[in-house]
């Protein structure tokens, strides 16, 4: 048990962020033990054959049997809006003490992939996580994060609705607020109060657990991870009702396609919610950018399409 005790200054700092490095050491979680996280096994069938191309005892010396992660692959993140190049380069220079003892605290010693002297170490993890992330995450992020962002507005939604004290007792069936201390029920026989001191308290919602987490070391800033809601609908083939004049001139996949388009994807994410492979997509989204209806640009790793004014014109008239 866990249980941050709350100044009336915390409860008003209370706030929300999204980690996209908390996502993906998290998800080790399912890669250890997919029966315990049945929503997410579509994701581990799409990432199975990339992961069978990654260095797989780095990341698993990341994750113990009881799915416990360092802290530092949970930062508290300061918004909503952080960005995983970021979040990577400042992870490349945690202090080697650091990298140490959160590695003992979660196995009890240094797992053999990361022994020996501390800043290659950790230069080796870095790059593992990189490849993980571009070749399993990335493809998929811009949709995980809009699952993510709407758990967010719905919880702001709550808190106008019901108040804060309604929202905190609602994110988890193993959190609970009693209007002073926030308990967190965690998987260890080992209990701790903690004073949050005026830090405020960071919610974080993650598609990779099943039950609310915690940073395992005592006196971390006070964050608390909970279970995202909709993650049922992540993998979900998406159907749209399309203009059957604009589908007689395009088809309707490229029409649905343009119909999406009205907010950046990548080729992958699209394929993803349309149940068309990403080569078929990337012809489609070809065609439609040689005749202007489509723009292309990069955003750190992906390459995103988005309407053009042309497309909106021709679609919406």
């Amino acid at each position: 048990m866990l249980r941050y005790e709350l100044s009336d200054a915390d409860l008003g700092g209370v706030r929300f962020g999204i980690s996209p490095l908390c996502e993906l050491g998290l998800s080790l979680r399912a890669i250890r033990d997919p029966s315990r996280y049945p929503l997410q096994v579509p994701w581990l069938r799409r990432t199975e054959d990339a992961r069978s191309r990654l260095n797989l005892e780095g990341l698993l010396a990341l994750v113990d049997e009881r799915h416990w992660t360092p802290d530092f692959l949970n930062p508290r993140p300061s918004s909503p809006l952080t960005r995983i190049d970021d979040e990577f380069a400042a992870l490349s220079v945690i202090p080697a003490e650091q990298f140490h003892s959160d590695l003992m605290s979660v196995h009890g010693v240094i797992p053999a992939f990361y022994a020996g002297p501390a800043r290659p170490a950790i230069r080796r993890m870095v790059g593992v996580l990189e490849d993980f992330w571009d070749s399993c995450f990335a493809p998929h992020w811009l949709r995980m994060r809009t699952i993510l962002e709407a758990d967010i507005v719905y919880r702001g939604r709550q808190i106008a609705q019901s108040g804060l004290f309604a929202m905190l007792n609602d994110l988890s069936a193993t959190a609970d607020f009693d209007g002073h201390a926030l308990s967190i029920r965690l998987q260890t026989p080992v209990s701790r109060t903690e004073q949050t001191d005026g830090l405020g308290l960071t919610l974080v919602p993650t598609m990779f657990t099943r039950r609310a987490s915690a940073p395992v070391s005592a006196g971390m800033p006070p964050m608390l991870m909970y279970p995202a809601r909709g993650q049922g609908a992540m993998w979900e083939t998406e159907r749209v009702a399309n203009p059957a004049a604009i589908v007689a001139v395009l088809g309707e996949v490229r029409t649905s396609l343009l119909t999406a388009l009205a907010a950046p994807a990548s080729s992958t994410e699209l394929g993803v919610r349309f149940g068309v492979t990403t080569s078929a997509v990337n012809q489609h989204l070809r065609v439609l950018r040689d005749a202007g209806l489509v723009t292309s640009t990069r955003y750190g790793r992906s390459v995103l399409y988005f309407r053009s004014e042309l497309g909106s014109v021709l679609l919406l008239g």
